[in-house]
């Protein structure tokens, strides 16, 4: 095609002008996917820390019954809602602790850990010592544990509400990277937990976790309708943390406009040279033309262009931008040599983010083009 071979040769000749432009739209497609997949890093890692290891969908007693009972069929219909990855129960209730005359104020939680282990990973968690094994064996947390100068094998009395005490032994010590978390939680079996409340066989609420974290809201209204059962309600974590929802849409908001507002840059200055380019290049279009070659051929010329200019810039602004990630993920480790935050390279939103680059360098050449095709060869000829 002849547009395609002129393009080129303009492109060639002017490999400098050429070189700055693909330059400039690498540095706009760097900064798109640098601080998109920073901030949807970022998201993930806030996300994870404070909703990724706890319950995201919960169902509760909705009256005045601390307890859950018949939870049994309601676990069944709840794993056959599809949104659902993990379910797990739990019999909890505050208490005290009395460690040789040393007090602490704390939840004693029971449940199953092989069902709560999808939750609070707690394969991960546990940094010492070994799941309960036995009837009255505990977890404690990192905090309470350093709180309370605990070690292995200590044995200490769970007081309950009505001053019933029962001796527990400690078997493990966990660490769920929340320190009000490791602080108040004493873990242990479902039956342990059940026995020391008198729960019998109920529980005080199910702990379940979605595929998609952002869609738990609509996961609860299913997992409703599923249990219709108007003795407990359910409750998502989205509706009882409004406050960090906002902060995140602020963020994705944040991101997009910076997104945007370099876009419009780069559309702006590749026209404005495009648009240099036809008058610079406006004898050899008037002698191309006088030589029969068409309006729509001449505005091909400068798509062509704008579509090369773009396909170089794209690649070389992911390239560009994939490099920035690695620079910021060594730059800001930790001591220890783990990331500050860990980086999640989204390549459907890099690939879109070059796509986006391409189109916008083709559309920025639209203007130029449609200038090129009203060029008339007599008057550039005679003006020179």
């Amino acid at each position: 095609m002849i547009s395609l071979k002129i393009a080129l040769r303009f492109l060639r000749s002017s490999r400098g002008q050429t070189m700055l432009i693909i330059a400039g739209i690498a540095v706009g497609v760097a900064v798109q996917v640098f601080v998109g997949s920073l901030i949807g890093s970022l998201q993930t890692s806030l996300v994870d820390a404070t909703v990724g290891r706890s319950s995201q969908v919960t169902v509760v007693p909705a009256d005045s019954s601390p307890t859950i009972g018949g939870w049994d069929a309601m676990v069944t219909r709840i794993r056959g809602v599809d949104a659902v990855k993990t379910v797990s129960v739990a019999a909890d209730s505050a208490a005290f602790i009395d460690k040789s005359g040393r007090t602490a104020s704390v939840v004693v939680r029971g449940v199953n850990f092989e069902d709560a282990n999808g939750i609070y990973r707690l394969d991960d968690a546990l940094y010492e010592g070994s799941l309960p094994q036995t009837s009255m064996g505990v977890l404690v947390g990192k905090e309470l544990k350093n709180d309370l100068n605990l070690r292995l094998s200590d044995t200490f009395d769970v007081i309950t509400a009505n001053a019933s005490r029962f001796a527990v032994t400690i078997t493990g010590f966990y660490d769920l990277k929340v320190a009000s978390i490791n602080r108040a939680w004493i873990l242990t079996n479902l039956p342990t937990a059940q026995s020391i409340f008198g729960f019998g066989n109920n529980v005080t609420s199910i702990e379940i976790q979605v595929k998609d974290i952002f869609k738990a809201d609509k996961a609860a209204a299913d997992i409703e309708a599923a249990i219709s059962d108007s003795s407990v309600k359910v409750l998502d974590w989205k509706t009882q943390n409004q406050q960090l929802l906002s902060g995140l849409q602020g963020q994705s908001i944040s991101s997009y406009m910076i997104q945007v507002f370099v876009l419009v840059s780069v559309v702006i200055a590749i026209a404005s040279v495009l648009a240099i380019k036809v008058v610079q290049k406006s004898r050899q279009l008037g002698i191309l033309k006088a030589m029969g070659i068409t309006d729509r051929a001449a505005s091909m010329v400068f798509l062509f262009e704008g579509l090369f200019l773009g396909i170089g810039g794209a690649i070389g602004g992911v390239l560009l931008g994939l490099f920035l990630l690695y620079g910021f993920s060594i730059g800001t480790a930790n001591p220890d040599g783990s990331s500050l935050i860990a980086i999640r390279i989204d390549y459907a939103f890099i690939a879109a983010s070059g796509i986006v680059a391409i189109l916008a360098a083709t559309f920025a050449a639209v203007l130029p083009a449609r200038r090129s095709s009203r060029l008339s060869p007599i008057e550039v000829i005679r003006s020179g």
